[in-house]
């Protein structure tokens, strides 16, 4: 769904009138997040929040990506579903909520795990909520190749930790300079270690909140690491460097 240009319906004006407001913002800013096609590979803690808030603050085209389905464990943090819809599709139960929410997006779903065909659709930027390193590389690889933009979160416990990264603008530094390829996955996750709900809130908002700063061209922390001790309330910054043997950045690799 894209906005008509200098005439915004009346309900049009209503839904988005908080951005319209505001100068950074506006109606060319609504207008570049319609126009915006953004691929969501996760739709568990952190997807839920993310998906709510891409499809409320109007990205024009969401794909959703997840093979699995809802269990009941999921409930403590999966935010998208309820108890009905236990055992049946994740993307379907998604779709059916963000079309309710937003009725003028356009939702692909996805029943099946991320692959390098998937990636390379025309989406602009792909939000990792994925729980596996594996992913998280397949990722990183096929957006640094197509230049996309990729945001990535985790959370464990009462911690959490963000990293995006804008390859149009800057490709000397990646996922793969951070956490090497070949690093086993880590023996610690969500299903066996359990994690505080509203962390992964936290994390899927700032995710959200990154998309959209990307889209209005207002992101500049390409590589840095953002972690969250929710805990002890506190944020910490870490500044990442571009590996020199990078097997996907590296351009001496490369070349």
């Amino acid at each position: 769904m894209s906005l008509d240009a200098g005439n915004l319906s009346h309900k049009q004006f209503m839904r988005y009138s908080r951005h319209l407001l505001m100068d950074d913002i506006g109606e060319a800013g609504q207008q570049k997040l319609s126009n915006a096609r953004v691929l969501i590979v996760g739709l568990g803690g952190l997807g839920c929040p993310v998906a709510l808030y891409l499809a409320a603050a109007g990205i024009g085209e969401l794909g959703l990506c997840d093979p699995d389905t809802v269990e009941l464990s999921n409930l403590q943090r999966q935010i998208l579903y309820t108890e009905a819809d236990c055992e049946q599709l994740k993307v379907s139960c998604a779709k059916r909520e963000l079309s309710a929410l937003n009725p003028n997006l356009q939702i692909n779903s996805y029943a099946e795990k991320v692959s390098g065909q998937l990636l390379l659709n025309n989406y602009d930027i792909v939000v990792d909520c994925t729980d596996n390193l594996a992913a998280r590389q397949l990722i990183n690889q096929h957006c640094f190749a197509e230049k996309k933009a990729f945001v990535s979160a985790s959370a464990l416990g009462w911690e959490g930790q963000l990293v995006a990264f804008d390859f149009a603008h800057n490709p000397s530094l990646c996922f793969n300079c951070i956490i090497d390829k070949d690093s086993p996955e880590p023996l610690l996750n969500c299903s066996n270690s359990g994690v505080v709900g509203p962390v992964l809130g936290a994390m899927g908002s700032l995710q959200a909140t990154t998309v959209i700063r990307l889209l209005l061209g207002f992101f500049q922390q390409h590589g840095e690491m953002q972690r969250y001790d929710g805990k002890s309330g506190r944020w910490l910054n870490l500044r990442a460097a571009a590996k020199p043997q990078c097997d996907i950045c590296s351009t001496e690799i490369r070349e």
